[in-house]
């Protein structure tokens, strides 16, 4: 289906349901992307310490558990 196509199918959709429903129809442009991708966070020292310790501890705690 080529935009055209797409586009015309919607508007017959949307006057079909004005005039069957008497509804009102609100359109909307799409939303543009975003120019930069998200922020991500760093990981610090801290950060590193954290995961490390806890690998440690998930590994003992395999180790022990027979």
């Amino acid at each position: 289906m080529t935009k055209e196509e797409l586009r015309a199918e919607l508007e017959r959709q949307a006057e079909r349901f004005k005039d069957v429903y008497g509804g009102e129809v609100t359109t909307y442009a799409a939303q543009p992307e975003p120019e930069r991708k998200p922020w991500r966070k760093r990981v610090n020292m801290r950060d590193q310490a954290f995961s490390q310790e806890l690998e440690r501890m998930e590994k003992e705690l395999r180790s022990a558990a027979p």
